[in-house]
């Protein structure tokens, strides 16, 4: 019914749909493997299930007269102004970072209200605040 021409073009076409598709889906799954979302406060303690494997931002403001060093250890609070949560981390801290002022940390839940820190992300100046951050801050 169909010639030799038309059979090869739809197997070519065919082909390159197929690679395509497979491409697409290994570079979302290795971009799946790196993501890290970022939550806010409030959100975490929504949260219905923790999974202490997955890596998590959490963003929002210091809280004042929440900063305690211990040797190399610091423990301080992210508040979004309803909700608050404890960071561990351990490490030296940006130059930028002070109560009162934006903050992300990044790392893994102990659970709803205990955060263990790999990364302290400050603000670059008084008026910059990360778009996560505002906008979380908005909604709350």
């Amino acid at each position: 019914m169909y010639g030799k021409k038309v059979k090869f073009r739809a197997l070519f076409i065919f082909l390159i749909l197929i690679s395509l598709v497979l491409t697409i889906f290994l570079v979302v799954k290795s971009l799946e493997e790196n993501v890290v979302y970022f939550k806010s406060p409030t959100d975490i303690k929504n949260l219905n299930e923790i999974k202490n494997a997955q890596k998590i931002r959490v963003g929002g403001m210091v809280k004042k007269n929440s900063i305690k060093i211990n040797d190399k250890e610091i423990f301080f609070v992210i508040t979004d102004f309803k909700n608050e949560l404890l960071v561990n981390f351990n490490g030296s801290v940006p130059n930028l970072f002070e109560e009162g002022k934006g903050v992300v940390a990044e790392g893994f839940l102990k659970d709803k209200s205990f955060l263990n820190a790999d990364k302290i992300l400050a603000k670059h100046d008084e008026n910059y605040m990360p778009p996560e951050v505002s906008e979380a801050m908005k909604n709350n």
